[in-house]
């Protein structure tokens, strides 16, 4: 007999087996019922209706690389400052300023990149440009 602090896990382990078991099913199933055939343009990768042209394997300039972390830390900076807003008020006088802290710093971030120049799309030459 099980006291109540006591967690069962057979009940756990059962539904763990059983999905294990429909999934097993599922697989062997799709693999035993589904058809196999193979024709020329089956392996083509389709691009909205259109054949494809030119290779896959395109450079891309440093400034796309650039852009893509800047929309990461500025996404990132955005959902945590996003949870800071939820729980401001739990948060008090001290999450404000940790998160006023944490804005200042990314606000020097971006000064910094600012002044890099790596938000000036205006330059070519250095590699901005696909190619």
């Amino acid at each position: 007999m099980s006291t109540p602090d006591q967690v069962l896990i057979w009940p756990i382990v059962i539904y763990g087996g059983l999905v294990v078991l429909l999934v097993a099913f599922i697989v062997a199933g799709s693999w035993l019922l589904g058809e196999r055939h193979s024709s020329p343009g089956r392996d083509v990768p389709y691009e909205s209706g259109i054949q494809p042209t030119g290779s896959a394997r395109v450079r891309y300039g440093v400034r796309y690389y650039l852009v893509a972390i800047f929309f990461l830390l500025f996404d990132i900076e955005a959902a945590i400052i996003f949870a800071w807003a939820i729980a401001f008020y739990e948060l008090g006088w001290q999450g404000y300023a940790a998160a006023g802290l944490f804005i200042i710093t990314l606000l020097l971030g971006l000064v910094y990149v600012w002044k890099l120049g790596g938000l000036d799309w205006s330059r070519r030459g250095d590699g901005g440009d696909a190619q």
